[in-house]
């Protein structure tokens, strides 16, 4: 049914039971698995009362950033290992999360993403947004979303 597998993760939790779910998933289908969390870049604004960062500090940070996220996904691909499953990780560079994940979908001709919803409710749901739903509303492929 599925061959390719885009496992997204941002390390919490609620991810943690998806990344468990699409291992499952992969093992029963003999499916070839991506796990991929992105970063974004550091935003740089000159708002009053703000002060500038260095270049080198920005790069610093996105370094830090980097760093934690290929952590996640070497966790991931140690879980993934122990159940004899081969798995690809990629740390994405995107100010846009959604976007980043369904443009690496396409770009590995991925045939389903697998990521958790983080559930929000009320006001935050309306101030933060959704990237689970920003993924289901503008991916062109299936999305197992898991809670």
């Amino acid at each position: 049914m599925y061959k390719r597998i885009l496992l997204a993760t941002d390390g919490s939790d609620l991810s943690d039971k998806a990344v468990q779910s699409g291992l499952a998933l992969a093992k029963v289908l003999g499916a070839e698995l991506v796990a991929v969390k992105v970063v974004p870049h550091y935003i740089q604004t000159y708002f009053e009362g703000s002060f500038a960062i260095s270049d080198e500090d920005v790069k610093n940070i996105e370094s830090q950033w980097e760093t934690a996220a290929q952590k996640t996904l070497d966790a991931v691909q140690a879980k993934a290992t122990a159940q004899g499953l081969h798995i690809h990780t990629r740390v994405i560079k995107s100010d846009d999360i959604a976007q980043g994940l369904i443009d690496t979908a396409t770009q590995l001709k991925s045939e389903l993403i697998v990521m958790a919803s983080h559930g929000r409710k009320g006001i935050k749901r309306l101030l933060l947004g959704s990237e689970t739903t920003s993924v289901l509303t503008h991916a062109i492929i299936p999305v197992l979303v898991l809670r």
